[in-house]
């Protein structure tokens, strides 16, 4: 059967920060342009999920009465706290010793979704037209050109049952035809993979490097809640040989974001990062918040972290990565929507400039240009190092090196060495008889709780009958290396309980429980052998998340 057609004159694929920001920039610089978005969430936001503390450089560009017009869509933040844990004192760290780049002064605390959402009317308003419910499954590339143009994407077919048979409401993917393919899917995003194989992106960039994290938002009591307070830590409960940390965001309504990220080059497998952000919450610092209080919300995703070093080639003939897609996290500062953001508006405006110049489906290299040129270029440029820094030194070590590097750099002072970062994430797993497991104490169910009943707080859901868009190359593997050799680390780095050991028939199986999937992609990173692989269900299926 064929598939229908739909032509505009650009698509994005993904309605995050980076999509939403090129859609309303292409409208402002030409109303009459044909602009579509396609997100694979049931609505725009469904599956955003960030901490989230933002700079505004870049919202205050693109629409700069927007406190005006949307005065509760953020929160300035009033107060800045950093400290170190070990497991029974917290010790903060003065505010005058950290760089001024870890400062929040002038930034908001935001729930992405919500901003997601927000700039999704704006870009209605202009004329943009987006899709919810329709995931972008397969790049389509001109046949005709040697080069391979990308010439637009095809949306996942409906209705197809779990034995790979049409059902009765079975519908055809349509193909959506564009001059120019935007990409912002995300950290980790299936095309984008795609892509940069095809066109060899990486080939001069260190492989991209991850952290997952876990949020939990919370319903504090009115006396634990101070409005715009933001928190930081490091240390415990991770090891120094295991980097991450935790944050503490106070929203309105007195409630409270609380999350952990932990980087995916850890090298226990017997570590959960879920896990680790129920221990966190342990703390004798910070278990006081949650006293009387519910937690009404959770959520998981993937951080592309790697920075400067990991940034692949970002254009190719027909199309640009954009945002989390490229990997334009600061990841020291914690901060990436206003470079995802800036992104968009310099895709905008070097599609804008090819259009008027008659030229489509060619290397938009202005983009690059563009991109080299401005602020984000020169602030992931100036943190390059401290990632790779952590990774060579630990925790300790790599907090000290950074911190001298950032105070120099504040004073103008660029080290003349770039660090270099080259171990893929999937591939630092220890074997299980090398390491000591790390026993996570059982949830109580008040303050500390299991994958499965944090689900629920998730609103997941799939269609049941379809097959699962959690591949394995070889149905082997799971057992003999991932079983065998690291105690199976994809039944705690999940954080929704997606895989388990079973024993079926006498025999032990991976079991993929799909439907409880939240898209993180943390599989498709950390699986040691790469045989997992994340592909997109049905459209709209996946997590429903609400004020995250």
């Amino acid at each position: 059967m064929q598939r229908d057609q739909m032509e505009y004159d650009v698509v994005i694929v993904g309605a995050g920060p980076s999509g939403l920001a090129a859609a309303i920039k292409l409208k402002q610089l030409n109303a009459d342009l044909s602009v579509c978005i396609l997100e694979k969430g049931a609505q725009v936001g469904a599956h955003i999920l960030s901490g989230a503390v933002i700079d505004p450089i870049a919202l205050n560009q693109l629409l700069p009465d927007w406190q005006q017009q949307a005065p509760k869509l953020a929160t300035a933040v009033t107060s800045d706290e950093f400290f170190i844990l070990d497991e029974d004192s917290a010790y903060p760290m003065p505010q005058m010793l950290l760089p001024s780049q870890l400062h929040n002064e002038g930034c908001f605390i935001v729930r992405l979704g919500e901003v997601c959402a927000w700039l999704a009317e704006q870009a209605e308003s202009l004329g943009v037209e987006i899709y919810p419910g329709f995931a972008a499954a397969e790049v389509l590339y001109n046949e005709n050109d040697p080069k391979g143009a990308v010439r637009g994407v095809a949306t996942g077919d409906m209705g197809i049952a779990k034995n790979g048979k049409p059902k009765a409401d079975f519908a055809r993917g349509i193909e959506i035809i564009a001059k120019y393919t935007l990409f912002a899917e995300g950290a980790r995003g299936s095309l984008a993979g795609d892509l940069e194989a095809k066109f060899d992106l990486r080939k001069d960039a260190d492989p991209q490097h991850y952290g997952l994290g876990v949020k939990e938002v919370w319903q504090v009591a009115p006396e634990q809640h101070q409005l715009g307070k933001v928190q930081h830590a490091q240390g415990w409960p991770l090891d120094n040989n295991t980097s991450g940390g935790a944050f503490i965001y106070h929203l309105p309504n007195n409630q409270v974001a609380v999350g952990y990220v932990v980087h995916l080059n850890y090298q226990n497998p017997y570590l959960s990062p879920f896990d680790e952000l129920q221990r966190f919450k342990t703390h004798p610092k910070i278990r006081g918040l949650f006293k009387g209080a519910k937690r009404i919300a959770y959520g998981a995703r993937a951080i592309a972290e790697g920075g400067f070093q990991s940034l692949p080639k970002l254009t190719f003939p027909g199309g640009v990565l954009m945002g989390c897609s490229a990997g334009l996290l600061n990841f020291p500062r914690i901060k990436g929507t206003h470079n995802a953001m800036f992104s968009g508006i310099y895709a905008a405006e070097a599609v804008v400039e090819a259009l008027a110049a008659g030229r489509s489906n060619d290397e938009l290299s202005s983009y690059s240009a563009k991109l080299a040129a401005s602020p984000v270029w020169a602030e992931l440029e100036s943190v390059r190092n401290v990632k790779p820094a952590l990774s060579k030194f630990g925790t300790l070590g790599g907090t000290m090196y950074a911190g001298f590097e950032l105070w120099l750099a504040r004073f103008g002072i660029k080290t003349p060495w770039t660090l270099r970062s080259t171990t893929p994430d999937n591939a630092t797993l220890r074997p299980a008889n090398t390491v000591t497991p790390i026993k996570y104490p059982k949830p109580d169910g008040v303050l500390t709780f299991s994958k499965l009943d944090s689900l629920t707080l998730a609103n997941v859901s799939h269609e049941h009958d379809q097959p699962s868009h959690l591949q394995l190359r070889d149905e082997a593997v799971p057992i003999i290396c991932n079983l065998n050799e690291y105690a199976s680390p994809e039944s705690r780095y999940c954080p929704a309980g997606v895989y388990e050991i079973v024993e079926l028939q006498g025999e032990q199986k991976l079991q993929i429980n799909a439907q409880n999937c939240l898209h993180c992609k943390t599989c498709d990173i950390k699986d040691p052998q790469q045989n997992i692989h994340w592909v997109v269900p049905e459209g709209s299926g996946g997590p429903m998340y609400t004020g995250m």
